[in-house]
């Protein structure tokens, strides 16, 4: 049995990590079901191989430990040019989206009215299937245009004018990344969007304009070829993730920094990417509390978590950049484009 792997096998073991995300039977639901490459959306916990990616991260033996201030020279000497950004809906709660799990004003809280068997049933496809009213009476809350980006969305926006971001995944399904100006070929949305819309019955594609009225004025949006249920794209459980959450998955090998903001890194499998990175390559966590790696207390010596207030985090993150006025200029423009 070989102890050591050559640097051609380090190399290449990101992208074997790729592929078990991608094929592992139990990576996404806690008990293994039939080998499937089909990813399905899932609320389980943690694969206990998610913590896999220790066995090449950079140990703490002597090496001093990365701060905020050093992710922003790196950033700022283009050290970084290959950015991956990983977010939730921490970062969308600023602009006044209720949480999915805050108690008291979590979305999942405020759906009583509904008369849900339960909060989960909204996003899950069979209760869909069978009422889709509740749905859609969320959707209509929650559609774009309802709310504003904030600094974390024309932050990353800031990343890619300055040709830094490789990709930003996103758990949010509110538009905001977009309207913040992040091209949707910059963006995975790996739990769907409300830009395009499907029938569920004979799969006609619609846009997601086309649907606006009807969800607005609290219909239920029907295909104008065979009537049925018309559904915006986004990803229930149980339904299979967007096919371009795996067209973008070798990001994660090629990135030279991972940031992950706004998330709880609960939901399978998006949080399996936070380890899909090579272990050279630093972390910085932007969140309220340490998730994933972070919590596990299985962090690299090049890793740095900036805990608290996202927005808060964002903006000493861009003031140590330098990027402030740039960031205040790009809102200001953002703000003067929402009101036209």
């Amino acid at each position: 049995m070989k102890k050591w792997c050559s640097f051609r096998e380090l190399q290449r073991w990101p992208i074997l990590f790729v592929q078990r995300i991608m094929y592992s039977p139990c990576a996404f639901q806690k008990k293994p079901r039939a080998i499937s490459s089909k990813a399905v959306y899932s609320r389980e916990g943690l694969p206990s191989w998610q913590q896999t990616r220790g066995i090449f991260g950079r140990q703490s033996g002597g090496t001093k430990q990365q701060s905020l201030d050093d992710i922003a020279k790196g950033i700022r000497e283009r050290e970084y040019k290959r950015i991956v950004v990983m977010a939730g809906a921490g970062i969308s709660t600023p602009s006044g989206i209720p949480d999915f799990r805050t108690p008291g004003s979590g979305l999942y809280d405020n759906l009583q009215q509904y008369n849900l068997p339960y909060a989960e049933a909204i996003f899950e496809i069979n209760f869909f299937h069978h009422n889709p009213k509740p749905f859609f009476a969320l959707a209509r809350e929650l559609y774009p245009g309802n709310y504003q980006p904030n600094i974390t969305h024309y932050f990353v926006c800031l990343l890619h004018i300055k040709n830094q971001l490789l990709r930003m995944y996103t758990q949010n399904i509110d538009g905001l990344e977009r309207m913040a100006g992040i091209p949707s070929k910059m963006l995975v949305e790996a739990h769907g969007t409300f830009a395009t819309a499907t029938c569920t019955v004979c799969q006609r594609n619609y846009k997601g304009e086309e649907l606006h009225d009807d969800i607005m004025e609290g219909m239920i949006p029907k295909c104008s070829t065979c009537k049925g249920v018309v559904k915006p794209d986004i990803v229930f459980f149980g339904e299979e993730l967007p096919q371009n959450f795996f067209m973008h998955l070798t990001d994660f090998p090629l990135a030279d920094l991972l940031i992950i903001m706004g998330t709880s890194l609960e939901v399978q499998p998006f949080a399996s990417l936070s380890g899909a990175v090579r272990g050279s390559v630093p972390r910085l966590l932007i969140n309220r509390d340490p998730v994933g790696p972070f919590a596990w207390g299985s962090q690299h010596q090049n890793d740095v978590a900036e805990l608290g207030d996202v927005v808060n985090g964002v903006a000493k993150l861009a003031d140590a950049l330098g990027w402030t006025k740039e960031l205040e200029v790009l809102m200001a423009d953002g703000a003067k484009k929402d009101t036209r």
